[in-house]
């Protein structure tokens, strides 16, 4: 059962493909945001060590953290953010690798969707079996941005700024999709690569 790790820039659709994946080749799918939301509830692996390195003033009332917050405090200080994700990032792989276990065990998937926007900074190498890239033209991201969640060209232009360029995720993919255009040509060019 390969793991295929799928990531991309914001607004391309990285969704929508896990998303025929999923319904058409019944492929599970793990969303590495997710596994760290859920590691920084109380309880989580992450929570605690975060409380402590951030304090008490990201917590909600009810003990959970603010990650708006959290965010707000990372987002602008590269060594705060940098503290973050040396908390998070092995508690993520190491809960990651266990829930592939997991699904491998289970036998009822085609195979693993593995979604993440930092695999290739990461270093997931390890983890997935090959890395699928989701492309979408820059015009066309900021439209879909803008129409789906209300995103400035500035916003959409400063998440860009932080990820890889095109060339970069470009030189690690095993697999490019193009879904600048419409879901019939990505499924196309899904069906192709699925045989």
């Amino acid at each position: 059962m390969k793991v295929i790790g799928v990531t991309g820039g914001v607004g391309s659709g990285k969704s929508v493909v896990l998303s025929i994946l999923e319904k058409d080749y019944h492929a599970e799918t793990i969303l590495a945001d997710l596994v760290a939301h859920d590691l920084m509830q109380p309880g989580g692996k992450s929570y605690e060590d975060i409380v402590e390195a951030f304090g008490d003033g990201i917590l909600n009332d009810d003990g959970t953290i603010d990650r708006v917050k959290l965010g707000n405090i990372v987002f602008h200080d590269a060594e705060k953010l940098q503290k973050l994700n040396a908390i998070t990032h092995p508690n993520v792989k190491e809960e990651i690798k266990n829930r592939i276990q997991k699904i491998r065990e289970q036998g009822t998937a085609s195979m693993i969707l593995l979604e993440a926007a930092l695999l290739i900074e990461s270093g997931y190498e390890d983890v997935y079996d090959e890395l699928w890239y989701i492309y979408v033209d820059r015009e066309t991201r900021y439209r879909r941005l803008q129409e789906g969640r209300g995103y400035t060209r500035e916003k959409t232009d400063s998440i860009m700024q932080k990820q890889l360029t095109e060339e970069q995720f470009r030189k690690y993919a095993d697999v490019v999709i193009d879904n600048s255009h419409s879901i019939e040509e990505t499924k196309r060019q899904i069906r192709n690569i699925c045989g």
